[in-house]
């Protein structure tokens, strides 16, 4: 093609991710005659393990201008202002942190939180807990919204928890109002040309749905890039050990808290989603360390389920992405592309990203393959960016009493980026700086790190420390809890059942 054509773009694959990519295909190119075109089965269902998301699926609906009330009341969503992760450390005193996402106020109360964990990280014995420092965390610990009052102008960062299905649901009924085509059927095979292109979809029936591009949004099943195209899959098991999933719902029973809550367990870790109507649950863990039964008995306990007729979903996790997730005239996107665990909910992160950088690149290149192997660096770091990410909250761990946690925290398979980023944490060194030498573009901000490493309490031993004195002067978080304090009174409060939560 060239840049005076008009795309005929085809997604194979519904959910959310196929219907965002078209979403945000079509609002780049529809004004200039381009079609986009969803073909999927009704027979095959949505995985839809994550329900959470983060600040980016914010900036999606703002880039297509749909607003949040008329979506989230469709999608039984709510607020998300971080992650509380608790479990993961048996150090007193740091048995749970909170994760929040980065806010304007944050950047007055981040240079105190930062001194502080240098000054524990040489040895000396001052506050340096992340919970003391953030306005997210405030607000989510007091049960309170991120949309300030008109008068406070600095809202914090957020995502939000969401029903999966309704999400897709919502989002093919957006892009068929608009023109986008939707195509029911079941894929049985694909025609390749003899230069290794899609030509078309061919499907029950007979249809044959031919397109110039396409985007395969098949899940695990990968049928376009992996299967057709045979792209290989690079596995990210050695040092992300976790495989399976049990899922259930469940009923509100105690105070809401705009928050996703990750509690580590035997084998694994559990999260708790609060949506409008239920609670989503799931226990993520290594069929190497516990049994299916094993894991949804102790779900059921954590969760209160022992004696209901709910029913457990087990799902299958293949950790890791597509070498290339462009390949020929095909784009890889969702779980297609690649998988990493939901423990800091990135999938629609990464789906986003995928598509806005490839509606660039594909442009630019004047709608060829030009810039194909750019776009596809990118990518690849975006997702090994991550992965470090959540290896580290693994690797780092705290916690002695299973094998499985014993196993995580004696890893030794970690990338040059992940070690440069725990060299300098333990040898006291800048970590900003040591976040931009080790990744091209990072993916977790400074402060990220900085909670990540103090909230599981990773300083000298408590019989190290040693208390301040002389030139030694910590920050007093007490002050900038007043300060947070101050600034939470602008925020009001949510309650369950409230369709903004």
């Amino acid at each position: 093609m060239n840049d005076t054509e008009q795309p005929r773009i085809v997604v194979l694959g519904g959910g959310s991710a196929g219907w965002i990519t078209a979403c945000l295909l079509h609002n780049e190119w529809a004004g200039r005659g381009a079609s986009i075109t969803v073909v999927e089965s009704p027979e095959i269902g949505i995985i839809g393990v994550g329900e959470g998301s983060t600040p980016q699926l914010k900036a999606f609906f703002d880039h297509l201008g749909i607003e949040e009330a008329d979506w989230m009341a469709a999608c039984d969503a709510t607020f998300k202002l971080g992650i509380r992760f608790s479990g993961w450390s048996e150090r007193p005193g740091f048995e749970s942190y909170f994760h929040p996402f980065p806010g304007p106020v944050d950047l007055h109360t981040e240079p105190g939180f930062f001194h502080n964990c240098g000054l524990a990280r040489r040895g000396f014995d001052v506050p340096a807990h992340p919970d003391d420092w953030f306005l997210a965390t405030h607000l989510a610990e007091e049960s309170q919204s991120p949309k300030p009052a008109e008068n406070f102008p600095f809202a914090p960062s957020y995502g939000y928890h969401f029903d999966a299905y309704k999400l897709g649901a919502f989002l093919r009924d957006w892009a068929t109002e608009r023109g986008v085509k939707h195509k029911p059927l079941k894929v049985c095979d694909i025609e390749l040309n003899e230069n290794g292109d899609v030509n078309a979809l061919l499907c029950d029936g007979g249809d044959r749905i031919a397109g110039d591009f396409f985007v395969d949004c098949s899940g695990f099943r990968s049928v376009i890039a992996q299967q057709a195209l045979a792209e290989p899959f690079i596995s990210f098991s050695d040092n992300l050990l976790n495989d399976r999933a049990v899922v259930m719902p469940s009923q509100h029973t105690g105070p809401f808290k705009p928050q996703t809550d990750a509690v580590a367990m035997k084998a694994g870790w559990r999260w708790s989603i609060p949506l409008i109507s239920r609670v989503g649950n799931g226990y993520v863990y290594s069929s190497q360390h516990i049994s299916d039964d094993e894991a949804e008995h102790e779900l059921r306990c954590a969760i209160g389920t022992e004696s209901s007729d709910v029913e457990a979903r087990f799902l299958s996790m293949r950790v890791g992405r597509v070498a290339n997730s462009w390949t020929n005239n095909c784009l890889a996107a969702g779980l297609s592309q690649g998988f990493l665990e939901p423990l800091e909910a990135t999938a629609l992160h990464i789906v986003i990203a995928t598509a806005l950088d490839f509606a660039k690149a594909y442009e630019a290149g004047g709608f060829t393959a030009l810039h194909r192997d750019g776009f596809n660096r990118r990518t690849a770091s975006r997702y090994e960016g991550i992965r470090d990410y959540i290896v580290a909250h693994y690797r780092l761990n705290q916690r002695t009493d299973t094998a499985y946690w014993r196993e995580n925290a004696a890893n030794q398979i970690l990338s040059d980026g992940l070690k440069a980023m725990m060299t300098s944490w333990f040898t006291h060194q800048d970590m900003a700086g040591a976040l931009d030498t080790a990744y091209d573009q990072a993916y977790y901000s400074n402060a990220s790190w900085h909670c990540l490493f103090s909230g599981y309490g990773t300083y000298p031993g408590v019989a190290k420390m040693q208390q301040p004195s002389g030139k030694v002067s910590p920050v007093d978080p007490n002050q900038i809890q007043a300060m947070l304090q101050a600034c939470s009174c602008n925020f009001p409060a949510v309650h369950s059942g409230d369709e903004k939560l």
